[in-house]
């Protein structure tokens, strides 16, 4: 069906300089976890962008050279001319479909360790390295000779870029990432030459580097400058209102301003903490101070909010990350007039997780994402069914949800049996608790799709036991029933349960799940890491518990630093009132009180309680697939092919875990499996002469 009407602005044609975007979805410059080296994983997942309607389409991060950088982490490299037959081949792949493509260009400066090349690094100002690390590593002062070497620097990239096939050179000086950035703020510049002081003097870099580059490929390529709307840093940083200022100086100097918030753990914020369109109050009326287009961000997901963005002059472009992993194909979904059939991004961040651990990036969402090369994944097409016709799959979680609309969509006939009285397993559970009301998405969109499928039927209340399971004849049988939280502290600080006295109240995260609160003096364990523990101590502390977290790590929800969300969690968790207690374990339970130990020195000290709660680890539902296992003599006489257990039920792990291992067993259904080699390729370094 074609679109609606009121849609018909995203699809105008916009200038960029000297190019022209075929419409205004501008997916703007984001990591992936592959970089430098899975570089055709990146290009292909680009490539199926493209194909998906996007008019512009980036890289990530992309160092211009040898003397910045930032290991441990994977970007992309364009230092020298053996790194440039990647880069082509990710525009090439982006031009196969009609998309502008657009290369970011970055000089870490003061983000930059240098922790591989072993380079001294250079900075605006001498000044420790500011990195998520804390490497202990300064960077000397630039020098006007290395201003002229980094201009130079500049310019060869320029011409590489262009050589490459990039249509949109961008400048990055946002984040806190780019020398740009560190020039401008007055946190990272204390110069007192021509290039500090007056905001003038700090923007003297930034206008030398636009004119370069203009001067080098201006005539072929557009030049973007991408710089934060907002950087505090007490009473420094780079304000918005210097920012206004800023373009209202300089407003005919790039071709195109990508404004995005201060630093990444801003802009990219979760849904958690900061809705759709958060930034519009510091992009609203900036397009006002320049003749050129405006391009922000906002983690945008409704069609019709982009629009409003447009209509309102306060973006000329709709620039998307995670939504456009989420759903490489949202524009042509809204081109198409299928907006229903969006897959909205969550705003959980496990994406950012792969640039952050070094490891290839996962989506909650969409389990093909930097699947596209590995695994030949495509978001919207699937290979049709192997020889077999029907599939039982038991538990309507996350990972039977995602198998069942696999499933569907390669043909075969699905049941689906959910022991509950809904579908959505944990996701449908969880997104009661305070924030996470957008990973209800991940079962909403799949109860639309199954909707539509009229080889699918689902039946709740339908809790199976193996003589079930083995009469209905199914050829296949997936079980996805799911895990639940232990009770005795069983996880990483302790591998055998807990002395617990019976005396006290214990609850876990489910209890608190199904509405069962507890009130007075709390003392919540967190030995799981992630967002649940808190999550629940916000939830009780919002209840009027008087809540105490004990953790054995030296961070709140510790590993939400990879998720760009652990400062704000330990902040909200603080304004509540909850006392936090950091590297430290519980070693027992008593009838009124929990011991303490900090887990360094072992000194221990008790905590008066009225209830506890366990936010340890969990045990995997799998009593169906042990009782089928032991009865696999029978399986040939019911007519059963195979018998699979997947996602939580076979290893407890975060929603991404259990989209991906619904995806993956639809996909790999009646294919041949090699155990002996990896499932997906890989990029091997040649051997230099």
């Amino acid at each position: 069906m074609p679109r609606e009407a009121r849609y018909d602005i995203l699809f105008e044609p916009l200038a960029i300089g000297p190019v022209t975007a075929k419409n205004r979805f501008y997916q703007v410059p984001h990591c992936n976890g592959g970089g430098y080296r899975d570089p055709s994983a990146a290009a292909e997942m680009r490539r199926v962008k493209a194909e998906g309607g996007w008019g512009v389409i980036f890289t990530e991060q992309c160092e211009i050279h040898h003397s910045s950088e930032i290991t441990p982490y994977i970007e992309l490299r364009i230092w020298e001319d053996q790194d440039l037959p990647m880069l082509a081949r990710m525009a090439d792949a982006i031009h196969e479909h009609g998309a502008l493509a657009g290369i970011e260009l970055a000089y870490p400066g003061v983000n930059g360790p240098n922790l591989y090349t072993k380079e001294v690094p250079m900075a605006p100002t001498a000044l420790p390295i500011r990195t998520f690390t804390n490497d202990p590593v300064q960077a000397r002062a630039m020098d006007r000779e290395d201003i002229r070497d980094l201009r130079r620097w500049h310019r060869i990239a320029f011409e590489r870029a262009k050589q490459c096939g990039f249509d949109i050179v961008c400048l990055y000086g946002a984040h806190g990432f780019g020398v740009i950035q560190h020039f401008l703020s007055t946190a990272t510049n204390q110069r007192s030459d021509e290039y500090g002081g007056s905001l003038e003097n700090r923007a003297r870099l930034m206008r030398e580097l636009v004119s370069d580059a203009k001067d080098v490929i201006g005539d072929q390529c557009a030049v973007a400058l991408r710089l934060s709307l907002e950087e505090s840093v007490r009473d420094l940083g780079f304000s918005n209102a210097e920012l206004r200022d800023l373009i209202e100086m300089h407003g005919d100097l790039p071709d195109i301003w990508d404004l995005a918030h201060g630093a990444w753990e801003d802009c990219s914020g979760p849904s958690r903490f900061k809705e759709e369109a958060a930034q519009q109050e510091l992009v609203s009326g900036i397009k006002a101070l320049t003749p050129k287009p405006v391009v922000g961000v906002g983690r945008f997901t409704s069609p019709d909010v982009m629009v409003k963005q447009i209509n309102t002059g306060v973006l000329d472009f709709i620039g998307c990350a995670r939504p456009s992993i989420a759903d490489p194909y949202l524009p042509k979904k809204v081109e198409e007039g299928r907006v229903e059939d969006i897959r909205e991004c969550i705003g959980c961040n496990m994406c950012i997780t792969g640039d952050m651990t070094m490891s290839i990036s996962r989506c909650t969402q969409n389990p093909t994402f930097m699947e596209e090369w590995r695994k030949g994944w495509h978001p919207e097409r699937i290979t049709p069914k192997g020889g077999s016709e029907t599939v039982l799959v038991v538990g309507a979680g996350p990972a039977g949800l995602e198998a069942a609309r696999a499933l569907g969509l390669r043909g075969y006939t699905v049941a689906v049996a959910e022991a509950g009285e809904d579908i959505g397993g944990r996701v449908a559970r969880e997104c009661r608790l305070p924030g996470l009301s957008a990973w209800g998405r991940v079962a909403d969109y799949r109860r639309y799709q199954l909707s539509q499928a009229a080889n699918v039927d689902i039946y709740l209340n339908s809790r199976l036991d193996a003589d079930q399971v083995l009469e209905f004849g199914f050829e296949h049988v997936v079980i996805a029933t799911g895990a639940h939280w232990r009770r005795d502290g069983v996880a990483r600080q302790h591998v055998v349960p807990l002395p617990i006295d019976p005396k006290m109240p214990l609850y876990t995260p489910d209890d608190i799940m199904d509405g069962t609160l507890p009130t007075g003096r709390v003392v919540l364990f967190d030995d799981d890491h992630y967002y649940m523990g808190g999550v629940v101590a916000e939830c009780l502390a919002r209840n009027g518990a008087e809540v105490t977290l004990v953790t054995p790590a030296a961070y709140v929800s510790e590993w939400t630093n990879n998720t760009l969300e652990q400062a704000a969690i330990h902040s909200r968790l603080a304004e509540l009132g909850v006392s936090i207690e950091l590297n430290r374990g519980v070693e027992a339970i008593g009838p009124d009180a929990v011991t303490t130990a900090c887990v360094y020195s072992g000194q221990q000290r008790n905590l008066s309680a009225d209830a506890v709660v366990l936010v340890t680890s969990r045990q995997q539902d799998d009593s169906l697939w042990q009782g089928l296992k032991a009865r696999q003599s029978e399986w040939d006489g019911a007519g059963i092919k195979s018998i699979k257990v997947i996602g939580d039920a076979q290893a407890p792990g975060p929603i991404a875990w259990a989209t991906y291992a619904g995806h993956r067993y639809a996909r790999e259904l009646d294919t041949p499996n090699n155990t002996d080699a990896p499932s997906f390729r890989r990029e091997v370094a040649a051997l230099a002469d």
